[in-house]
């Protein structure tokens, strides 16, 4: 989640609701300054006894971040605690029990993202040994309740957890339990961001079952290949979700405005201090009439915010984010930003990706997103077959688009090699969450203490 770092009072402030649109448009860009931007969760925990360190322990989340600082990070404060890191890389954040997040700086090719990655990752591997802690990539805590997890000092998230209870079961589970993969990707247009939303919001739950990787829960099997992504069919159905307006004629930026002036707030950030104004509404803000801030109207910072709290399988900010995978381990990072480049940077790819899912009606793309959590590969399509069926196709035509692309390292290869983890699932059938309940049942004899080995960065 995003990291403020910063409150500017002689920022304008919103006067008109056009002013809304304008962070979409800003966000539109030649296809030579498209970019890819990858974000990778992973959870800490203490080697000697797989705990969840707390921020301030000697040896936990704070003391990792200002370790990291040797590799010329930058702290970003808030009140009396490093919560944050910024530098060339991107930035270093915490989800709220700790999980640790690395948001990458915007990179031409994916070459330079898993350049990134492994980086990123043998700096934290650098610090957890001196530490005594390791890095777990699942999509959920396999063996942790909500009570035995930290909370992390950023006000935003106090915010959040006292929310969460009020407008779904799972919210906690979500903010306290789960790691995903994210990537941000750029569009030339209005119309261009329409079809690359369209198509990546009809095509997430295919994402959702090749990254499946969190099939326990409390020290067991939970019934499902993603209970990371079922959490999110109970968090908020404010905020989350399949969107069906999108695939409606007409929409573009307005619409989405509308949905976000729909979409609850739940702060507003001033002078380094997170103001609570759960559940009220930003159209009473754009009047001057929040509860919270009587009498004051918003800044465009405030409206960037609020977007960053709508949690829909896609969003829309001044980029597209593909939200629907689970965290998983290294070779999976490049992946999910191979998967979408592929499908939405090369004009023919993004085209045969729209003829393959354009016909499926809402329903159906709402079935599909139901079912996929819990049966993967399996979930049935729209108009007949399952996942599995178009699952080969899909990742062939990724791999077209970025042979399209040509980018290359140093060597010659271009980007194709990335999808490799993704090709590896649809040739066997079986996802990752499989091979671990594999294991589970067979070699482990049942001792999940053994994912720590499996499954460690």
């Amino acid at each position: 989640m995003s990291t403020r770092q910063e409150s500017d009072s002689n920022e304008p402030l919103i006067e008109s609701r056009e002013a809304l649109i304008v962070p979409m448009q800003k966000g539109e860009k030649g296809p030579d300054r498209w970019r890819i931007g990858t974000e990778h969760e992973k959870f800490v925990y203490r080697k000697a006894d797989h705990r969840a360190p707390s921020y301030d322990e000697p040896g936990g989340i704070r003391d990792l971040l200002m370790g990291l600082t040797e590799f010329g990070w930058e702290p970003v404060i808030e009140g009396d605690h490093v919560i944050a890191l910024s530098g060339a890389d991107g930035a270093v954040s915490l989800e709220p029990a700790g999980q640790l997040e690395l948001s990458g700086a915007p990179l031409e090719n994916l070459h330079q993202t898993c350049e990134e990655t492994g980086r990123h990752l043998a700096q934290v591997k650098t610090i957890g040994d001196r530490l005594g802690l390791g890095y777990l990539g699942l999509g959920l805590w396999p063996d942790k309740t909500r009570a035995e997890l930290p909370i992390m000092p950023k006000g935003r998230y106090a915010i959040m957890l006292r929310h969460m209870p009020r407008v779904g079961t799972m919210g906690l589970d979500m903010m306290l339990r789960t790691c995903t993969i994210q990537v941000n990707l750029d569009y030339a247009s209005e119309a261009d961001m329409v079809k690359k939303f369209r198509v990546s919001l009809a095509l997430q739950p295919l994402a959702t079952a090749l990254f499946a990787n969190s099939p326990f829960l409390e020290g067991r099997p939970n019934g499902f290949l993603s209970y990371r992504s079922h959490i999110w069919s109970d968090t908020d159905p404010q905020r989350t979700g399949m969107l069906p307006f999108v695939f409606e004629d007409g929409f573009g930026y307005e619409r989405y405005v509308d949905y976000m002036l729909d979409v609850p707030m739940y702060f507003v950030y001033r002078d380094g201090k997170y103001i609570d104004a759960a559940g009220q509404s930003f159209r009473d803000f754009l009047d001057g009439r929040l509860p919270a801030l009587p009498g004051e109207k918003p800044r465009q910072s405030d409206w960037t915010d609020h977007m960053s709290t709508a949690f829909p399988e896609v969003r829309l900010k001044s980029f597209l984010e593909m939200r629907g995978a689970d965290g998983g381990p290294w070779s999976r990072i490049c992946a999910l930003p191979a998967f979408w480049v592929g499908l939405l940077y090369d004009q023919g790819a993004l085209d045969a990706a729209w003829d393959l899912v354009k016909d499926w009606d809402m329903p159906g793309r709402e079935a599909l997103r139901e079912a996929v959590p819990r049966l993967g590969l399996n979930a049935p399509l729209p108009g007949g077959g399952t996942l599995r069926d178009i699952a080969g196709t899909v990742v062939g035509i990724s791999r077209q688009g970025l042979a399209s692309r040509a980018r290359l390292n140093a060597a010659g290869d271009n980007e194709t090699g990335y999808l490799m983890p993704l090709e590896e699932v649809v040739s066997r059938g079986r996802t990752s969450a499989e091979q671990l309940l594999d294991l589970y049942n067979g070699p482990w004899g049942g001792d999940l203490s053994r994912i720590y080995d499996q499954s460690s960065f």
